[in-house]
């Protein structure tokens, strides 16, 4: 199980991300269109620059959902390696079978 700091952090950084979503994608936007003068994309640059850094969706760390684990995680299932071989072989994941030959 991971530290409850860590997934807590994790868990601030993924409601930032949703809060200011909208706000950074416009900002970006207007920094990256060409057609536009050099001062506003500068100013569009600063003021995304001026918002909070955990608020970028980069710093956004893929966790496994049932132990918190960083490592080892599979997008698909949203779970860790460890987790997904536990809960396989209790059954409890439709679909996943135990491979034997």
């Amino acid at each position: 199980m991971a530290k409850k700091s860590a997934i807590e952090k994790n868990n601030r950084r993924k409601r930032l991300v949703k809060q200011y979503a909208g706000k950074r994608a416009q900002l970006r936007a207007i920094a990256n269109d060409k057609s536009l003068p050099m001062e506003e994309r500068f100013a569009a640059r600063l003021k995304l620059a001026e918002l909070p850094r955990n608020s970028a969706a980069i710093r956004v760390r893929n966790r496994c959902e049932v132990s918190g684990r960083p490592r080892g995680y599979y997008r698909k299932m949203a779970m860790s390696r460890i987790a997904l071989r536990d809960l396989a072989n209790q059954g409890l994941i439709p679909g996943v079978v135990k491979s034997s030959w």
